[in-house]
Protein backbone atom coordinates (compact mmCIF):
# COMPACT_ATOMS: atom_id res chain seq x y z
CA UNK A 1 0.00 0.00 0.00
CA UNK A 2 2.57 2.25 1.07
CA UNK A 3 4.77 1.73 -2.16
CA UNK A 4 1.66 2.29 -4.21
CA UNK A 5 0.86 5.54 -2.68
CA UNK A 6 4.62 6.19 -3.28
CA UNK A 7 4.28 5.41 -7.17
CA UNK A 8 0.74 7.86 -7.36
CA UNK A 9 3.07 10.71 -5.39
CA UNK A 10 6.27 10.42 -8.01
CA UNK A 11 3.60 10.41 -11.09
CA UNK A 12 1.84 13.28 -9.90
CA UNK A 13 5.18 14.97 -8.85
CA UNK A 14 6.47 14.24 -12.71
CA UNK A 15 3.40 15.42 -14.17
CA UNK A 16 3.29 18.71 -12.20
CA UNK A 17 6.97 19.24 -13.25
CA UNK A 18 6.07 18.52 -16.74
CA UNK A 19 3.39 21.16 -16.58
CA UNK A 20 5.74 23.61 -15.34
CA UNK A 21 7.86 22.87 -17.98
CA UNK A 22 5.90 23.29 -20.37
CA UNK A 23 4.25 26.31 -18.80
CA UNK A 24 8.10 28.41 -18.47
CA UNK A 25 8.40 27.68 -22.86
CA UNK A 26 5.11 28.15 -23.45
CA UNK A 27 4.43 31.52 -21.48
CA UNK A 28 7.63 33.28 -19.86
CA UNK A 29 7.27 31.53 -16.16
CA UNK A 30 7.58 33.45 -13.87
CA UNK A 31 5.88 36.04 -15.64
CA UNK A 32 2.53 36.67 -17.39
CA UNK A 33 2.63 32.94 -17.30
CA UNK A 34 1.37 32.74 -14.08
CA UNK A 35 -2.26 33.90 -14.86
CA UNK A 36 -2.63 30.60 -17.29
CA UNK A 37 -5.29 28.31 -16.36
CA UNK A 38 -2.81 25.42 -16.19
CA UNK A 39 -0.78 26.64 -13.98
CA UNK A 40 -3.57 27.78 -11.31
CA UNK A 41 -4.46 24.20 -11.73
CA UNK A 42 -1.03 22.89 -10.81
CA UNK A 43 -0.23 25.19 -7.69
CA UNK A 44 -4.06 24.61 -6.51
CA UNK A 45 -4.79 21.15 -7.16
CA UNK A 46 -1.30 19.27 -7.47
CA UNK A 47 1.01 21.57 -5.34
CA UNK A 48 -1.52 21.90 -2.85
CA UNK A 49 -1.78 18.54 -1.80
CA UNK A 50 1.32 17.38 -1.57
CA UNK A 51 1.90 20.14 0.97
CA UNK A 52 -0.54 19.45 3.31
CA UNK A 53 0.73 15.65 3.27
CA UNK A 54 4.66 16.29 3.62
CA UNK A 55 5.00 19.51 5.27
CA UNK A 56 3.87 20.92 8.78
CA UNK A 57 1.77 23.76 8.71
CA UNK A 58 4.08 26.64 9.77
CA UNK A 59 6.85 25.40 7.04
CA UNK A 60 4.24 25.23 4.53
CA UNK A 61 3.20 28.80 5.38
CA UNK A 62 7.15 29.87 5.26
CA UNK A 63 6.93 27.77 1.69
CA UNK A 64 3.82 29.80 0.81
CA UNK A 65 5.44 33.15 1.30
CA UNK A 66 8.63 32.40 -0.09
CA UNK A 67 6.96 31.37 -3.13
CA UNK A 68 4.87 34.76 -3.56
CA UNK A 69 8.29 36.57 -2.51
CA UNK A 70 10.46 35.01 -5.39
CA UNK A 71 7.60 35.60 -8.19
CA UNK A 72 6.12 31.98 -8.66
CA UNK A 73 2.66 32.38 -7.04
CA UNK A 74 -0.15 32.39 -9.72
CA UNK A 75 -1.64 35.91 -10.60
CA UNK A 76 -4.66 36.94 -11.13
CA UNK A 77 -7.22 35.37 -14.12
CA UNK A 78 -9.69 37.60 -15.11
CA UNK A 79 -13.20 36.38 -16.76
CA UNK A 80 -15.71 38.04 -18.68
CA UNK A 81 -18.31 37.69 -15.91
CA UNK A 82 -16.26 40.52 -13.93
CA UNK A 83 -16.05 42.91 -16.27
CA UNK A 84 -20.31 43.49 -16.59
CA UNK A 85 -19.95 43.92 -12.94
CA UNK A 86 -19.32 47.48 -11.43
CA UNK A 87 -17.00 46.89 -8.42
CA UNK A 88 -17.17 50.54 -6.72
CA UNK A 89 -18.14 51.02 -3.17
CA UNK A 90 -19.16 54.66 -2.61
CA UNK A 91 -20.50 54.47 0.82
CA UNK A 92 -16.73 53.48 1.77
CA UNK A 93 -14.34 56.30 3.14
CA UNK A 94 -14.67 59.54 1.45
CA UNK A 95 -11.67 61.23 0.80
CA UNK A 96 -11.93 65.05 -0.39
CA UNK A 97 -9.72 66.83 -2.17
CA UNK A 98 -9.47 70.29 -0.68
CA UNK A 99 -7.31 71.49 -4.60
CA UNK A 100 -10.43 70.51 -6.48
CA UNK A 101 -13.47 70.22 -4.00
CA UNK A 102 -13.94 66.99 -5.44
CA UNK A 103 -14.22 64.02 -3.44
CA UNK A 104 -13.95 60.06 -3.57
CA UNK A 105 -14.39 56.62 -2.12
CA UNK A 106 -11.18 55.19 -1.01
CA UNK A 107 -12.48 51.51 -2.49
CA UNK A 108 -10.33 49.03 -3.25
CA UNK A 109 -10.22 47.50 -7.06
CA UNK A 110 -12.65 44.62 -5.73
CA UNK A 111 -13.91 43.22 -2.34
CA UNK A 112 -11.81 40.29 -1.86
CA UNK A 113 -9.25 41.20 0.40
CA UNK A 114 -6.02 39.12 2.38
CA UNK A 115 -6.49 38.94 6.20
CA UNK A 116 -4.04 39.82 8.21
CA UNK A 117 -1.18 36.39 10.08
CA UNK A 118 -0.28 35.59 6.46
CA UNK A 119 2.48 38.66 5.38
CA UNK A 120 3.61 39.56 9.18
CA UNK A 121 6.20 41.66 8.67
CA UNK A 122 5.30 43.13 4.69
CA UNK A 123 8.03 40.92 2.75
CA UNK A 124 5.37 40.40 0.02
CA UNK A 125 2.94 43.16 -0.90
CA UNK A 126 3.40 43.59 -4.99
CA UNK A 127 3.29 39.99 -5.49
CA UNK A 128 0.05 39.15 -3.53
CA UNK A 129 -1.50 42.15 -5.18
CA UNK A 130 -0.52 40.18 -8.59
CA UNK A 131 -3.04 37.28 -7.14
CA UNK A 132 -5.86 39.76 -7.41
CA UNK A 133 -6.40 41.04 -3.91
CA UNK A 134 -8.28 44.03 -4.16
CA UNK A 135 -6.19 44.92 -0.86
CA UNK A 136 -3.77 43.21 1.46
CA UNK A 137 -3.89 43.49 5.39
CA UNK A 138 -0.07 42.93 6.90
CA UNK A 139 0.67 42.28 10.74
CA UNK A 140 -0.08 42.14 13.19
CA UNK A 141 2.76 44.22 13.50
CA UNK A 142 4.45 44.87 17.45
CA UNK A 143 6.31 47.73 17.97
CA UNK A 144 9.51 45.46 18.81
CA UNK A 145 10.25 42.49 17.77
CA UNK A 146 9.34 38.98 19.71
CA UNK A 147 9.50 35.05 18.84
CA UNK A 148 5.85 34.23 19.81
CA UNK A 149 4.83 30.64 21.13
CA UNK A 150 6.82 28.26 21.26
CA UNK A 151 6.39 26.02 18.57
CA UNK A 152 4.45 23.94 17.24
CA UNK A 153 1.95 26.72 16.97
CA UNK A 154 -0.52 26.00 14.19
CA UNK A 155 -2.27 22.97 13.18
CA UNK A 156 -4.35 21.60 10.82
CA UNK A 157 -8.12 20.25 10.83
CA UNK A 158 -7.84 18.80 7.44
CA UNK A 159 -11.81 17.08 7.48
CA UNK A 160 -13.06 20.17 8.45
CA UNK A 161 -11.02 22.26 6.89
CA UNK A 162 -10.43 24.40 9.40
CA UNK A 163 -6.76 25.83 10.91
CA UNK A 164 -5.72 26.44 14.93
CA UNK A 165 -2.74 28.73 15.51
CA UNK A 166 -1.37 30.43 18.58
CA UNK A 167 1.42 31.78 17.10
CA UNK A 168 1.34 34.56 19.38
CA UNK A 169 2.06 37.61 17.11
CA UNK A 170 5.66 36.73 15.98
CA UNK A 171 6.91 39.71 14.79
CA UNK A 172 10.30 41.15 13.01
CA UNK A 173 9.03 44.31 14.85
CA UNK A 174 8.39 48.25 13.69
CA UNK A 175 11.56 48.94 12.62
CA UNK A 176 11.66 45.82 10.22
CA UNK A 177 8.02 46.35 8.67
CA UNK A 178 8.81 49.63 8.19
CA UNK A 179 11.68 49.20 5.81
CA UNK A 180 9.80 46.84 3.93
CA UNK A 181 7.02 49.42 3.55
CA UNK A 182 9.33 51.89 2.52
CA UNK A 183 10.67 49.72 0.02
CA UNK A 184 7.10 48.73 -1.62
CA UNK A 185 6.00 52.69 -1.14
CA UNK A 186 9.27 53.92 -3.35
CA UNK A 187 8.28 51.73 -6.69
CA UNK A 188 10.95 51.36 -8.87
CA UNK A 189 10.70 49.42 -12.12
CA UNK A 190 9.18 46.18 -11.56
CA UNK A 191 11.82 43.98 -13.48
CA UNK A 192 8.98 41.24 -14.05
CA UNK A 193 6.69 43.39 -15.93
CA UNK A 194 9.59 44.79 -17.97
CA UNK A 195 10.85 41.29 -19.15
CA UNK A 196 7.16 39.77 -19.76
CA UNK A 197 6.80 43.25 -22.19
CA UNK A 198 9.94 42.05 -23.99
CA UNK A 199 9.48 38.51 -24.39
CA UNK A 200 5.96 39.10 -25.40
CA UNK A 201 7.39 40.74 -28.31
CA UNK A 202 9.53 37.96 -29.59
CA UNK A 203 8.68 36.57 -32.80
CA UNK A 204 8.67 32.69 -30.63
CA UNK A 205 6.00 33.85 -28.52
CA UNK A 206 3.70 35.63 -31.38
CA UNK A 207 4.03 31.53 -32.52
CA UNK A 208 2.83 30.12 -30.03
CA UNK A 209 0.20 32.19 -28.75
CA UNK A 210 -1.15 31.71 -32.01
CA UNK A 211 -0.83 27.92 -32.40
CA UNK A 212 -2.48 28.03 -29.00
CA UNK A 213 -5.80 30.35 -29.93
CA UNK A 214 -6.30 28.63 -33.57
CA UNK A 215 -6.30 24.99 -32.03
CA UNK A 216 -8.92 25.96 -29.04
CA UNK A 217 -5.89 25.84 -25.88
CA UNK A 218 -6.32 29.65 -24.90
CA UNK A 219 -6.10 27.81 -21.12
CA UNK A 220 -2.70 27.89 -21.48
CA UNK A 221 -2.48 31.62 -22.55
CA UNK A 222 -1.91 34.32 -20.13
CA UNK A 223 -3.72 37.44 -19.50
CA UNK A 224 -1.85 40.33 -21.91
CA UNK A 225 -0.12 42.84 -20.71
CA UNK A 226 -2.24 45.75 -20.30
CA UNK A 227 -4.72 43.59 -17.71
CA UNK A 228 -1.65 43.74 -15.05
CA UNK A 229 -3.11 43.54 -11.57
CA UNK A 230 -4.25 46.85 -9.72
CA UNK A 231 -2.55 47.88 -6.50
CA UNK A 232 -5.32 48.28 -4.28
CA UNK A 233 -5.52 49.14 -0.45
CA UNK A 234 -2.57 48.51 2.07
CA UNK A 235 -3.62 47.72 5.71
CA UNK A 236 -1.40 47.50 8.37
CA UNK A 237 -2.57 45.92 11.50
CA UNK A 238 -1.19 47.02 14.57
CA UNK A 239 -1.09 44.48 18.01
CA UNK A 240 1.03 44.63 21.34
CA UNK A 241 4.10 43.21 22.68
CA UNK A 242 3.58 40.42 24.91
CA UNK A 243 5.48 41.71 28.17
CA UNK A 244 4.15 45.42 26.99
CA UNK A 245 2.58 47.11 30.42
CA UNK A 246 2.24 50.35 28.31
CA UNK A 247 -0.16 48.66 25.27
CA UNK A 248 -1.88 52.29 24.32
CA UNK A 249 1.67 53.90 24.32
CA UNK A 250 2.52 50.54 22.25
CA UNK A 251 -0.59 51.37 19.68
CA UNK A 252 0.24 55.08 19.52
CA UNK A 253 4.25 55.09 18.64
CA UNK A 254 2.98 52.22 16.22
CA UNK A 255 0.59 54.82 14.27
CA UNK A 256 3.04 57.36 14.34
CA UNK A 257 6.01 55.33 12.79
CA UNK A 258 3.59 53.10 10.38
CA UNK A 259 0.68 55.04 10.19
CA UNK A 260 2.47 57.09 7.32
CA UNK A 261 2.48 54.04 4.97
CA UNK A 262 -0.88 52.79 5.39
CA UNK A 263 -4.04 53.21 3.42
CA UNK A 264 -5.92 51.89 6.81
CA UNK A 265 -4.77 51.17 10.05
CA UNK A 266 -6.58 48.29 12.40
CA UNK A 267 -6.01 47.84 16.40
CA UNK A 268 -5.71 44.25 17.14
CA UNK A 269 -7.78 43.74 20.27
CA UNK A 270 -9.11 40.45 20.11
CA UNK A 271 -5.99 38.02 18.86
CA UNK A 272 -6.88 34.50 21.37
CA UNK A 273 -3.19 34.24 21.58
CA UNK A 274 -2.20 36.93 23.20
CA UNK A 275 -3.25 38.44 27.07
CA UNK A 276 -5.52 41.55 25.95
CA UNK A 277 -5.91 42.90 29.58
CA UNK A 278 -9.81 43.05 28.66
CA UNK A 279 -8.93 45.74 26.07
CA UNK A 280 -11.21 43.71 23.66
CA UNK A 281 -14.40 43.14 26.15
CA UNK A 282 -14.53 46.18 28.25
CA UNK A 283 -16.48 48.75 26.46
CA UNK A 284 -14.40 51.67 28.41
CA UNK A 285 -11.16 50.00 27.75
CA UNK A 286 -11.77 50.08 24.04
CA UNK A 287 -13.08 53.66 24.28
CA UNK A 288 -9.91 55.29 26.32
CA UNK A 289 -7.92 52.75 23.83
CA UNK A 290 -8.81 53.53 20.20
CA UNK A 291 -9.80 57.51 21.42
CA UNK A 292 -6.04 57.27 22.00
CA UNK A 293 -5.26 55.55 18.68
CA UNK A 294 -7.82 57.94 16.95
CA UNK A 295 -5.93 61.26 18.50
CA UNK A 296 -2.77 59.95 16.91
CA UNK A 297 -3.98 59.17 13.61
CA UNK A 298 -5.06 62.28 13.38
CA UNK A 299 -1.59 64.14 14.51
CA UNK A 300 0.23 61.85 11.48
CA UNK A 301 -2.65 63.40 9.03
CA UNK A 302 -1.58 67.03 10.33
CA UNK A 303 2.07 66.31 9.92
CA UNK A 304 1.41 65.17 5.97
CA UNK A 305 1.13 68.70 4.93
CA UNK A 306 -0.62 69.66 1.84
CA UNK A 307 -1.63 66.09 1.59
CA UNK A 308 -5.21 64.83 1.55
CA UNK A 309 -4.86 61.57 2.47
CA UNK A 310 -7.56 59.74 4.80
CA UNK A 311 -5.89 56.51 7.06
CA UNK A 312 -9.32 55.54 7.96
CA UNK A 313 -8.67 53.26 11.91
CA UNK A 314 -10.59 50.29 12.09
CA UNK A 315 -11.08 47.48 15.21
CA UNK A 316 -10.68 43.40 14.85
CA UNK A 317 -13.46 41.80 16.87
CA UNK A 318 -13.53 38.66 18.41
CA UNK A 319 -16.67 36.32 17.30
CA UNK A 320 -16.13 34.71 21.06
CA UNK A 321 -18.13 37.86 22.19
CA UNK A 322 -21.88 38.06 24.09
CA UNK A 323 -24.80 39.21 22.47
CA UNK A 324 -24.73 42.02 24.93
CA UNK A 325 -21.21 42.58 25.28
CA UNK A 326 -21.06 42.78 21.15
CA UNK A 327 -24.22 45.07 21.19
CA UNK A 328 -22.50 47.48 23.93
CA UNK A 329 -19.17 47.58 22.09
CA UNK A 330 -21.06 48.59 18.87
CA UNK A 331 -22.70 51.21 20.62
CA UNK A 332 -19.35 52.58 22.09
CA UNK A 333 -17.90 52.22 18.33
CA UNK A 334 -20.52 54.26 17.11
CA UNK A 335 -20.38 57.01 19.75
CA UNK A 336 -16.13 57.49 18.99
CA UNK A 337 -17.04 57.09 15.13
CA UNK A 338 -14.81 54.54 14.84
CA UNK A 339 -14.53 54.14 10.97
CA UNK A 340 -14.63 50.69 10.13
CA UNK A 341 -15.09 46.92 11.80
CA UNK A 342 -13.05 43.59 11.08
CA UNK A 343 -15.66 40.73 12.22
CA UNK A 344 -13.97 38.23 12.43
CA UNK A 345 -11.00 37.19 14.38
CA UNK A 346 -10.31 33.33 15.31
CA UNK A 347 -12.47 31.77 18.10
CA UNK A 348 -11.31 29.97 21.44
CA UNK A 349 -14.06 27.62 21.27
CA UNK A 350 -14.63 24.20 19.11
CA UNK A 351 -18.10 24.15 17.50
CA UNK A 352 -19.51 20.85 18.17
CA UNK A 353 -19.90 18.33 15.26
CA UNK A 354 -15.75 18.48 14.53
CA UNK A 355 -14.60 15.60 12.48
CA UNK A 356 -10.89 15.62 13.35
CA UNK A 357 -9.40 14.00 15.69
CA UNK A 358 -9.86 15.30 19.51
CA UNK A 359 -6.05 15.47 20.30
CA UNK A 360 -6.07 18.47 17.27
CA UNK A 361 -9.19 19.69 18.11
CA UNK A 362 -8.11 20.18 21.61
CA UNK A 363 -5.04 22.17 20.67
CA UNK A 364 -4.96 25.57 22.36
CA UNK A 365 -5.01 28.89 19.75
CA UNK A 366 -7.63 30.76 17.73
CA UNK A 367 -9.53 28.44 15.26
CA UNK A 368 -10.07 29.83 11.81
CA UNK A 369 -11.39 28.20 8.23
CA UNK A 370 -14.83 26.30 7.96
CA UNK A 371 -15.62 25.87 11.13
CA UNK A 372 -15.84 29.45 11.76
CA UNK A 373 -18.21 30.59 9.10
CA UNK A 374 -21.58 30.26 10.34
CA UNK A 375 -20.46 32.47 13.50
CA UNK A 376 -18.42 34.85 11.75
CA UNK A 377 -21.74 36.01 9.40
CA UNK A 378 -23.52 35.86 12.54
CA UNK A 379 -21.91 38.42 13.97
CA UNK A 380 -21.50 40.19 10.82
CA UNK A 381 -25.25 40.48 10.08
CA UNK A 382 -25.91 41.47 14.04
CA UNK A 383 -23.02 44.23 14.44
CA UNK A 384 -24.62 45.45 10.88
CA UNK A 385 -27.80 45.53 12.30
CA UNK A 386 -26.78 47.23 15.83
CA UNK A 387 -24.92 50.23 14.24
CA UNK A 388 -27.58 51.29 11.95
CA UNK A 389 -25.56 49.79 8.69
CA UNK A 390 -23.45 52.74 9.41
CA UNK A 391 -19.95 51.50 9.85
CA UNK A 392 -18.08 49.78 7.02
CA UNK A 393 -17.42 45.85 7.64
CA UNK A 394 -15.06 43.24 6.62
CA UNK A 395 -16.15 40.27 7.10
CA UNK A 396 -13.43 37.14 7.68
CA UNK A 397 -13.68 33.92 8.42
CA UNK A 398 -14.56 30.37 6.65
CA UNK A 399 -14.63 31.71 3.15
CA UNK A 400 -13.80 29.52 0.32
CA UNK A 401 -16.42 29.99 -2.28
CA UNK A 402 -18.09 32.73 -4.35
CA UNK A 403 -21.10 32.06 -2.37
CA UNK A 404 -19.50 32.31 0.50
CA UNK A 405 -18.42 36.24 -0.08
CA UNK A 406 -21.78 36.67 -1.08
CA UNK A 407 -23.27 35.77 2.38
CA UNK A 408 -21.58 37.97 4.15
CA UNK A 409 -21.86 40.96 1.38
CA UNK A 410 -25.86 40.80 1.90
CA UNK A 411 -25.05 40.34 5.73
CA UNK A 412 -23.78 43.45 6.06
CA UNK A 413 -19.92 43.49 5.12
CA UNK A 414 -18.51 45.75 2.68
CA UNK A 415 -15.27 43.72 1.92
CA UNK A 416 -13.82 40.25 2.93
CA UNK A 417 -10.77 38.67 3.31
CA UNK A 418 -9.45 35.41 3.22
CA UNK A 419 -6.67 33.29 4.45
CA UNK A 420 -7.55 29.75 5.89
CA UNK A 421 -9.22 28.90 3.06
CA UNK A 422 -6.13 29.00 0.52
CA UNK A 423 -4.73 26.28 2.63
CA UNK A 424 -7.16 23.84 0.83
CA UNK A 425 -8.01 25.73 -2.25
CA UNK A 426 -4.58 27.07 -2.91
CA UNK A 427 -3.72 30.44 -3.99
CA UNK A 428 -5.73 30.39 -7.16
CA UNK A 429 -8.50 31.11 -5.02
CA UNK A 430 -8.93 34.52 -5.41
CA UNK A 431 -9.68 34.32 -9.25
CA UNK A 432 -11.66 31.48 -8.80
CA UNK A 433 -13.77 33.72 -5.91
CA UNK A 434 -13.93 36.95 -7.44
CA UNK A 435 -15.31 34.94 -10.83
CA UNK A 436 -17.78 32.77 -8.81
CA UNK A 437 -19.22 36.16 -6.61
CA UNK A 438 -19.42 37.96 -10.10
CA UNK A 439 -21.61 34.80 -11.34
CA UNK A 440 -24.01 34.32 -8.82
CA UNK A 441 -24.23 38.30 -8.69
CA UNK A 442 -25.16 38.73 -12.33
CA UNK A 443 -27.59 34.98 -11.35
CA UNK A 444 -29.33 37.20 -8.87
CA UNK A 445 -29.69 40.15 -11.50
CA UNK A 446 -27.14 42.50 -10.08
CA UNK A 447 -24.67 44.44 -11.69
CA UNK A 448 -23.44 46.48 -8.76
CA UNK A 449 -21.30 45.54 -5.40
CA UNK A 450 -22.85 48.50 -3.44
CA UNK A 451 -26.39 47.16 -4.28
CA UNK A 452 -25.98 43.45 -2.55
CA UNK A 453 -24.23 45.32 0.52
CA UNK A 454 -26.64 44.42 3.52
CA UNK A 455 -29.36 42.84 1.47
CA UNK A 456 -30.36 40.59 4.53
CA UNK A 457 -31.82 43.62 5.99
CA UNK A 458 -34.30 44.79 3.99
CA UNK A 459 -35.32 48.17 5.78
CA UNK A 460 -31.83 49.29 6.34
CA UNK A 461 -31.10 48.40 2.71
CA UNK A 462 -33.98 50.40 1.57
CA UNK A 463 -32.79 53.55 3.83
CA UNK A 464 -29.45 53.66 2.82
CA UNK A 465 -30.70 53.53 -0.79
CA UNK A 466 -33.35 56.27 -0.09
CA UNK A 467 -30.61 57.98 1.56
CA UNK A 468 -27.94 58.09 -1.18
CA UNK A 469 -30.89 58.83 -4.07
CA UNK A 470 -32.44 62.13 -1.66
CA UNK A 471 -28.34 62.92 -0.85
Amino acid sequence: MFQQAMKSLRRTMIKGVLAVGAIEVTTHLPTEGRSAEVYHFVCDEMAMPVIRRFINPEDAHHLALAVAQSGLAPTYRPTAQEQKIDWSMPNLWIEDDKSTKDSKSMAPPNCIGLAAGFDKDAAAIRPLFDMGFGFLEIGSVCLKSQPGNPKPRMFRLVPDEGVINRYGFNSQGADAVEANLQAYRSGGVDKTKEDSTSNEKSSLWSVVSKFLQNNGLDKFLPRSSDEQAVQGLLGINLGKNKNSTTPTEDYRTLIQQLGPYADYLVINVSCPNVDMKNLGKSTSAMEELLLACQDERNKVLQNQKGSKKKIPLLVKLSPDLTDGELKDICICLMKIKIDGIIMSNTTSTRPNGLLSSSSIVAERGGLSGKPLKERSTECIRKVYQWTDGSIPIIGVGGIFTGSDVYEKLKAGASMVQIYSGMVYRGPGMVSKLRHELSERMLQDGYRRLDDVIGLDHEDLYWKRKNYKLNA
